[in-house]
């Protein structure tokens, strides 16, 4: 989806319309940019960036407040439309997936063609643009998706690929962070090409395993299925990966909150409580940790779920080493026993 969050702001408030709008936190204490319309891009404000920094770059920004009820209703609309074109669907997020069409349920003979009904489709229910990208494999559809937003759609047919992805920097092969990135650029490695020329044994020797798996990209291979889940979800949770990384503690507790409020709203709609809480950090070197707390009670209320993550994130070197991705999740869902009632967390 295009400019997700925002592109439901100024669909559902047409004052907001053709403005540039950030969702997120306000300039006036340590909020981030949770996202920012094409016409606040434009100025240079993007995701993950503080809100003073924002209002800087562009002084007549709206800033508006996330509503994630409307945002996971807007997403229920567009994923039953996937599901309606194929079973093969794998979410990475409210707004983005992978779905297999190679047989789809509609019989439509070509990828192109399911993609240019589907982005119609999306925008006849819903309202909101879509770009899509078609390809044999998945990190190649992912990068032609952002190609050509917003409302784009890039094709890249499988003797496109090479000449596709081979020009681009390394930044865009699946995994490479800032960290990584540096260290391919240190070998002299700046477009996927460069690694695609490079011997698979001189990257491993410079980057371990993850050099055999840049390797394989490079050459256009990806041998990861469209995966969709089945059966009742064992957990709930909330991500985000930043477009740069993130020092700042109370930036990093603001976006912990807002991930509270999704995954607590998520409880609520299906009727669970949950009895662990657990936080994934990535910091700028790939390397990921996760932490975890079972409490004595299930828990289902906003305040019980920040309290233990943000409880959870002290124990980090986050604040200390910059932080590329975190998550907020629970699990050990299961429906309240006796009375419905909240159920409150004691942490001392």
């Amino acid at each position: 989806m295009d400019a997700f969050f925002a592109s439901v702001e100024q669909r559902d408030k047409p004052e907001l319309r053709g403005k540039p709008i950030v969702v997120g936190g306000t300039p006036g204490g340590r909020g981030v940019v949770a996202a920012a319309s094409y016409e606040a891009r434009a100025f240079g404000v993007h995701s993950a960036m503080p809100a003073g920094r924002a209002l800087r770059l562009c002084p007549d920004l709206t800033f508006v407040r996330p509503d994630f009820g409307r945002y996971k209703a807007a997403s229920e609309q567009i994923f039953e439309i996937f599901r309606s074109w194929t079973p093969h669907v794998e979410g990475l997020s409210l707004d983005e997936a992978f779905l297999d069409v190679t047989e789809n349920l509609r019989g439509v003979p070509t990828g192109t063609e399911v993609a240019r009904q589907l982005r119609a489709e999306i925008f006849e229910t819903t309202g909101l643009t879509a770009s899509a990208g078609v390809a044999p494999v998945k990190f190649v559809a992912k990068i032609a998706s952002d190609y050509r937003k917003p409302d784009g759609l890039t094709v890249v047919r499988p003797d496109q690929v090479l000449d596709f992805i081979h020009p681009l920097p390394v930044e865009k092969l699946w995994g490479v962070g800032p960290a990584t990135a540096k260290r391919l650029h240190a070998v002299g490695l700046r477009t996927i090409g460069d690694v695609y020329a490079r011997k698979e044994h001189e990257l491993v020797e410079a980057l371990g395993s993850q050099g055999r798996w840049l390797a394989t990209l490079a050459r256009g291979e990806d041998p990861r299925p469209v995966r969709s889940r089945k059966g009742r979800r064992k957990s709930i949770s909330a991500e985000r990966t930043f477009a740069q990384d993130i020092l700042e503690i109370g930036a990093l507790e603001e976006v912990l909150a807002d991930q509270a409020e999704r995954v607590c709203e998520s409880l609520k709609k299906k009727g669970w409580v949950a009895r662990t809480v657990v936080l994934k950090l990535r910091y700028d070197d790939f390397s990921t940790l996760t932490r975890s707390k079972t409490l004595d009670r299930p828990v289902g209320t906003i305040e019980a779920i920040v309290r233990t993550g943000l409880a959870l994130l002290m124990k980090t070197d986050a604040g200390v080493r910059p932080v590329r991705l975190i998550g907020l999740g629970v699990s050990g869902l299961s429906k309240p026993q006796g009375p419905s009632r909240q159920l409150e967390l004691d942490l001392q």
